[in-house]
């Protein structure tokens, strides 16, 4: 991980998404987004990962076509 890599708290992350942050914690948990964990124990979500998630789930899905 870069030393200048921005971090999203988890209500940063819920924010995001228009979700309650204890889905995001479930996310981190099942392994759907990658956590970093502080010093302190709280996890932290990789910017980069979470807008290319975010990304990905405004995209129309051919499939919704069919």
């Amino acid at each position: 991980m870069s030393n200048h890599e921005e971090l999203l708290t988890p209500g940063e992350v819920a924010r995001l998404f228009a979700v309650d942050p204890k889905t995001v914690s479930r996310w981190a948990n099942s392994g759907k987004i990658t956590a970093v964990k502080t010093l302190g124990g709280h996890r932290r979500f990789r910017a980069t990962e979470i807008r290319a998630m975010l990304t990905m789930a405004q995209q129309p899905r051919i499939d919704q076509f069919n």
